[in-house]
């Protein structure tokens, strides 16, 4: 059953649509945990945690800016990525790169513009294009399921930034 509270944008076909209201309710979500944080606790380390809320954030931008150009447009990343990407989200040991020393509004700002570009870049698909089968390194994808992901990615990882936060107001 579809929830006709997500606010669909008319740019979109009705399953593109649906999928970016679902994104766009998800970010929302994820945005709210961020309400009452500043930088001494976006950057705060937490014991038992690998990662701080800063590190986690930076990711979820940059996974959605990889699978939206590599798996769902097939395009290049935009020249600008480099400006609000300015070091790999991983290490040399496969570790997420830690990313201290921003403040909220950037981190948000980073993530406003990933989602500014997955809306201008799936607005050019059709619903037929959600279920065509894309290769990849590990098989296929289609972009329908590139969308779901994306939003079990950024679903995950608040609830790591909820878990972090609340560890550190105790």
């Amino acid at each position: 059953m579809r929830d006709e509270r997500l606010v669909r944008d008319s740019r979109f076909t009705p399953a593109v649509g649906l999928l970016v209201a679902m994104l766009d309710e998800c970010r929302a979500r994820t945005l709210s945990h961020l309400d009452d944080l500043g930088v001494p606790m976006i950057d705060a380390e937490v014991p038992g945690h690998p990662n701080t809320i800063g590190t986690i954030l930076y990711h979820v931008a940059a996974i959605e800016l990889d699978w939206l150009y590599a798996e769902i447009l097939g395009e290049d990343f935009p020249e600008e990525t480099a400006v609000w990407f300015p070091v790999d989200v991983r290490d040399d040991t496969g570790r997420l790169t830690p990313v201290t020393g921003e403040s909220l509004a950037r981190h948000r700002e980073r993530l406003a513009w990933v989602r500014g570009l997955l809306h201008d870049g799936v607005v050019r698909l059709d619903d037929a294009f959600l279920l065509q089968d894309r290769p990849t390194d590990g098989g296929t994808v289609t972009s329908e399921w590139v969308l779901h992901h994306l939003m079990q990615h950024e679903a995950e990882h608040r609830g790591q930034i909820g878990e972090l936060a609340q560890a550190l107001r105790t």
